[in-house]
């Protein structure tokens, strides 16, 4: 399953050389996750309910060109894997250039005792697989 989701880059997420900072880039990232998470209908607060927690584990990201106040940026969001771990793509756009693209890896972790987990919960194996 792939989603995508559009953002007009605000004032506030440029940094003092005028560009949208590095770190800005992530949280872009985390809305169009939950936006995945949202249309496959179980989200992180479900999860959350059924027992498990999704940290980040690992995060890699290329910066190819900088994003600039105003811009419309399509963030594309692709899901790889959901055992033993959750690893998703992303790819963000301006237009029809591909200015960033990232990974990131989640553990599941059980909430009560903190255990790692290597078996998604059935509800998101239901949710991804059908």
């Amino acid at each position: 399953m792939n989603t995508e989701i559009k953002i007009k880059v605000p004032f506030y997420d440029l940094d003092p050389m005028n560009i949208v900072w590095h770190g800005n880039y992530v949280k872009y990232m985390e809305e169009a996750r939950c936006d995945f998470f949202d249309k496959l209908n179980y989200n992180y607060t479900d999860m959350y309910n059924d027992g498990v927690m999704y940290p980040i584990a690992k995060m890699e990201m290329k910066f190819i060109k900088s994003a600039n106040f105003g811009e419309e940026l399509t963030v594309k969001c692709f899901l790889k894997e959901i055992e033993p771990a959750i690893v998703i793509k992303y790819e963000i756009y301006s237009g029809s250039e591909k200015i960033f693209k990232a990974s990131t890896m989640q553990i599941g972790v059980n909430v009560k005792t903190g255990e790692t987990l290597y078996e998604a919960p059935e509800k998101l194996r239901r949710a991804v697989y059908g």
